[in-house]
């Protein structure tokens, strides 16, 4: 079953970050998602969520650094702990991690091993709260110059090495279609290692339909596997929000 977690900081981004919650209730959608959770007002997020009925997807957790550098590693436990505790009081299961961007002079290699070690105490906390950690890879071509972490195959390798079944695969369907494309075989050779789905056309960042990506045959590849967890809509529509989602609805109301 698709079941889809609307990105609030992408669509009906123009309202007020509360308001944002109500409209993606009232289109039908079941849950959201957003980015991190510092600044924001949690209990405010947490009001509305209980009295619209909805679901927080995820969100992005703390690190206390770029996991890319061990320099921050004695600030991932405290980071991972305060998400965790956000993560509990919004009824959340899953979290976003990213690696931070490549630092100059130093070898893939080492920098490789700074996030697997990093993770790896990570995991711990999530392991200990019961929740999952999704560490996102980004595309360097279009969007995220100089960030570490592009391809699909490291990050599957990553957690390969961490070896815990709390840290994740965040695949970017956008992302990665920009990276690598062969995305079908990608996701469904690789299913369990996956934790969350962000999802936009390519190009432009907009919703489906808008460019390359059958993602019709997409979501039913996804659809034909063991995956339980949400896709986010993590696009910036060229229409109206409140038809974007809808005709995600649409387009895979059997699936």
């Amino acid at each position: 079953m698709i079941k889809f977690s609307v990105c609030i900081e992408a669509l009906y981004n123009k309202l007020p970050f509360i308001e944002r919650i109500e409209k993606t209730a009232a289109v039908g959608m079941k849950t959201f998602e957003f980015w991190g959770w510092g600044g924001k007002d949690i209990d405010a997020i947490k009001a509305a969520k209980d009295k619209f009925g909805l679901e927080v997807g995820t969100f992005g957790a703390d690190a206390g650094g770029a996991i890319v550098d061990p320099a921050y590693r004695s600030k991932i436990t405290d980071g991972m702990k305060k998400s965790a505790e956000v993560a509990h009081k919004l009824g959340c299961k899953s979290l976003i991690i990213t690696t931070g961007n490549e630092i100059a002079g130093v070898s893939r290699d080492a920098q490789h091993q700074s996030i697997v070690d990093g993770l790896k105490v990570a995991a711990k906390v999530m392991e200990a709260e019961g929740l999952t950690l999704c560490l996102e890879p980004l595309n360097v071509l279009v969007n995220h110059k100089g960030y570490y972490l592009a391809t699909s195959a490291e990050g599957f390798q990553i957690l390969d090495e961490v070896g815990s079944p709390n840290v994740k695969l965040l695949y970017d369907i956008y992302h990665q279609q920009i990276t690598e494309g062969n995305l079908i075989a990608t996701i469904t050779a690789n299913i369990d290692k996956i934790g969350h789905f962000h999802l936009a056309d390519v190009p432009g960042r907009h919703e489906p339909g808008t460019g390359e990506i059958n993602y019709k045959n997409v979501f039913k590849s996804i659809a034909e596997t063991n995956y339980q967890g949400f896709l986010g809509t993590e696009y910036w529509p060229i229409g109206p929000d409140d038809d974007s989602l809808k005709m995600l609805l649409e387009m895979t109301k059997d699936m």
